[in-house]
Formats: structure tokens, C-alpha cells, sequence
């Protein structure tokens, strides 16, 4: 007889384990269905080992400013193989973590790959044989993949994804990466900062086009300074592999053609959902644009089957994941009072050099809400913190509602960022004012204190400029 659950959760990425440790916890017996390691791409394959490659980058750029701090050392020198190295030990010491915390909460993992076979029915392969698991509830959190394009397609040695760009056998001297949205600025700023030559190619007329126009321009002109060549409204319209190296042909939109020859290219084009071959074909359940339609508490429109992460609508973020799924365990044990997921409330972060941090609406996107606003600006280099620790260049930006003193949105770049852009998302979860906010004591001297001015500057209090 078929073993039986309260929840199964297919895959076990960010979304998927934690849905899974919150139904345990909330008392629910609960599987998760894997067909590689635990942790899923984000701890594997994305959001971690690239950390931990930024992070080697970051300690390079420190070496070379050296003599800034009163400090002299010569010969220094990196061997990519280590760092790549260290990279896989974090990658796989979290994976083991998260293998330990299913253990934890006496959460069973089944290895393979699961399908939808009928109601509160899964089907799970494992080595080419079958095995039937029933459930009350099924939770689909299979994730997502690379996008490729025609003629844009990786082949793993010289036209890369994610996963051989994080990797690298040995460090290739140029570089062309397609796309500039956090994956592709990520690894550009990586191997950049190393010292490989890398041209950017970018299809919209800026370079992280889903952030803010002016911080935007910002990035935009600190990346041109560390020498990375940005090609902006530009497509790459073919691929020609020659022995070790690619020619790539690049067209912008005045229709200029030309074309380029690089060690490797990365194709960071965005992702698609991993939708195939789990049944939803045959469970009735509704796919627009690679991505399963959800409801906003995750449910399908399928009795007992839920869909969080990266395999449902944007943002395509493993802390939206998280959120979703101790959204969907709540539902399903009955929790009251559990609030849908706001995603104007989900920050974005970016871990490039300098890092960029935002949530909420763009200047454009509050000025087309058709309200009233106003703006706080506050630059690293009249702070303090900042100046001493040698990272004067950036720039803090608050949008409120003039009317209401709403926080509409938060936009940085510069110095740990991505560590404090936290301050604004729970000021916007609080639904916290500008007087508020204004009110509120920033420790001295830190980096936050920089917060505190942006919103004094939106009223045009600012007390440092």
C-alpha cells in the first residue's frame, strides 16, 4: 500500500524546504520530493556559491587598495581553482544543513524525480522504477532554469549558463555576458573584478532595467570605471564557436552591426519554469509563459494542489519563495489570519560591486500611480561611516506619497546594500511614515545612519548635506 502524507512537496529549493519545515511544525506529516540535492539551484547553483565567488572578488579589489589603509604587501596572487573551491564547500555545507533540518523535524525525503498521477496521487521515479505516494495536499515548488534563445544555446564548454560560469576550469582572459539583470551583473562584476576583460550586452537602453533609472546610471557609470564595456539596446544576434573562443555578433537598434570575439560568453537571459513532465497537463492545471498560474495564497485552482517560487509569477527570488511557502503550509493546516503575499513589499538585491538594494515602486513607476511624491537623496560621500571604511561612492533614495508620508519605495547603491535595504522593507511592512521614520534613531556612525537622511531629505530636513 502506498505510503501516505498530509503534504508532499516537490522539490527541494528555498521554497520548497521551508514550506515543508512549517508543515512539520504545524504538525502535518510531510515529505519532500528531490531529484538532485537538497537546497535546490539557490543553495547549489545560484544565490550561495556565487556569493561566496563575489566574495573572493571583493577580497582581490581590498588587496589592490592596500596602500589607502597604511598597508603594503606585494606578490599576491589568486589561483581560480581554490576560489572556486571554497565556492562548492559553502555550497555543499548549506545543502547538508538543509538534509540536517529535514531530519530535524522528522521531514522524509524521496529521492527522484515526482508527477501528478490523479487526485492526492504522485508518482515518483527513482533509477527508471516507480513508486505511488499519496497526499492530501501536493505542493509544486520545482523551480526554474536558464533561458536560452535560437542560436543562443549553451554548450557547456564555450557559451555558458549559470553553472559552467561558476565553475570555470581554468579563468578565460574575455568574456561577453547577455543580460544585465542580477545573474549577468553578478558574474560580470565577478570575473571583471578579477581582471578578465567583459563586455556587457544589454537588449533594453540601460543596464539593470528593472532598477531605478538613476540608480541605474550610477551602476551604469561605476561599471564603465572598472572598465566593463557596456552594449546598451543592443541584441547578439549569432554565436559562432571557433576553437577556444566565440565570435559574437552583436546588432543595435540603428541596425549597426559588429562583431566580437571573446574566450566565453554567458547567457544570462532570465529563466523559464520548470513545468515539464510533473502532470500538469493532465491535472487540468493552467501554464502562461513557462510559469504556473497561482492564486494569491498559492492555490492552483486544483483541490490539494499548491504551486510556490520561481515555478509561479515573479519575483523570481528565493526569499519570495520562502515566503510562499510558509504562506501555502499556514493554508493548509487551517492558520488564521494569514496574509497574501505583497510583492511590492519584496526586496531585490543585487551583489555586484558596488551592490544595488531596492523595494517598492521606481521614481517613474510612483510618478505614473498619477500621486503626488516626493524625494530623499543621500550620498555615501557626506557619511561618515562610509568615507572611513573607504566606500564614499553611492547613493540612498526614498520615494513617499506627499499627501500620506507613505514609503512608496527604497533605492541604493553602494557599500552592504543588500544588508541594509532591510530597514526600509520593515518600515514599508509597518506601513511606517516619513514622520515616523523621521522620528526613529539611527545609531551613530554606521552606514543606516544614511537611511535616516533620505527620508529627512524627502521633506527637506536632511541635516549632513
Amino acid at each position: 500500500m502506498a505510503e501516505s502524507y498530509d503534504v508532499i512537496v516537490i522539490g527541494g529549493g528555498p521554497g520548497g524546504y521551508v514550506c515543508a519545515i512549517r508543515c512539520a511544525q504545524l504538525g502535518l506529516k510531510t515529505a519532500v520530493v528531490e531529484r538532485d540535492r537538497m537546497g535546490g539551484i539557490c543553495l547549489n547553483w545560484g544565490c550561495i556559491p556565487t556569493k561566496a565567488l563575489l566574495r573572493s572578488s571583493e577580497v582581490w579589489h581590498m588587496l589592490h587598495r592596500l596602500s589607502e589603509f597604511g598597508i603594503s604587501a606585494d606578490n599576491f596572487k589568486f589561483d581560480i581553482s581554490k576560489i572556486v573551491e571554497r565556492s562548492r564547500g559553502v555550497s555543499q555545507q548549506l545543502s547538508n544543513g538543509v538534509a540536517g533540518l529535514m531530519k530535524k523535524h522528522k521531514i522524509t525525503v524521496i529521492a527522484g524525480e515526482a508527477k501528478l498521477a490523479g487526485k492526492g496521487k504522485l508518482s515518483v521515479t527513482k533509477d527508471g522504477k516507480p513508486a505511488e505516494y499519496l497526499a492530501k495536499n501536493i505542493v509544486l515548488a520545482t523551480g526554474a532554469r536558464a533561458r536560452t534563445l535560437p542560436g543562443l544555446e549553451p554548450d557547456g564548454l564555450l557559451v555558458w549558463t549559470y553553472r559552467e560560469a561558476m565553475v570555470p576550469p581554468s579563468f578565460p582572459k574575455s568574456l561577453l555576458v547577455v543580460g544585465s539583470g542580477a545573474i549577468g551583473i553578478e558574474f560580470a562584476s565577478f570575473y571583471r573584478t578579477l581582471g578578465a576583460d567583459v563586455t556587457v550586452v544589454e537588449v533594453m537602453d540601460r543596464v539593470m532595467p528593472v532598477e531605478d533609472e538613476e540608480i541605474s546610471a550610477l551602476a551604469a557609470k561605476a561599471f564603465t570605471k572598472q572598465g566593463m564595456k557596456l552594449k546598451l539596446g543592443t541584441t547578439v544576434t549569432a554565436l559562432k564557436n571557433g576553437a577556444d573562443n566565440v565570435t559574437c555578433t552583436l546588432k543595435d537598434k540603428a541596425g549597426t552591426t559588429e562583431e566580437v570575439t571573446v574566450d566565453r560568453v554567458i547567457l544570462a537571459m532570465g529563466i523559464v519554469g520548470n513545468v515539464e513532465n510533473i502532470g500538469l497537463e493532465a491535472a487540468g492545471i493552467k501554464v502562461e509563459k513557462t510559469h504556473i498560474v497561482a492564486g494569491k495564497y498559492g492555490e492552483t485552482g486544483v483541490e490539494g494542489v499548491w504551486a510556490i517560487g520561481d515555478l509561479v509569477g515573479g519575483p523570481w527570488l528565493a526569499h519570495k519563495a520562502m515566503h510562499e511557502g510558509v504562506i501555502v503550509a499556514e493554508k493548509i493546516a487551517g492558520v488564521k489570519g494569514v496574509h497574501p503575499l505583497n510583492t511590492a513589499n519584496v526586496p531585490g538585491c543585487t551583489y555586484c560591486w558596488p551592490q544595488v538594494a531596492s523595494v517598492g515602486m521606481t521614481e517613474a513607476k510612483a510618478k505614473e500611480s498619477g500621486r503626488k511624491i516626493k524625494v530623499g537623496k543621500f550620498p555615501f560621500m557626506a557619511n561618515g561611516k562610509a568615507i572611513a571604511m573607504g566606500e564614499s561612492e553611492g547613493l540612498v533614495k526614498t520615494i513617499f506619497d506627499e499627501t500620506t508620508g507613505e514609503l512608496l519605495g527604497a533605492h541604493m547603491i553602494g557599500a552592504e546594500v543588500t544588508e541594509l535595504i532591510q530597514g526600509y522593507v520593515v518600515a514599508k511592512s509597518g506601513e511606517l511614515t516619513d514622520a515616523e521614520l523621521s522620528h526613529t534613531i539611527f545609531p551613530h556612525p554606521t552606514l543606516s545612519e544614511m537611511m535616516h537622511e533620505a527620508v529627512l531629505a524627502a521633506d527637506k530636513a536632511a541635516l549632513h548635506i
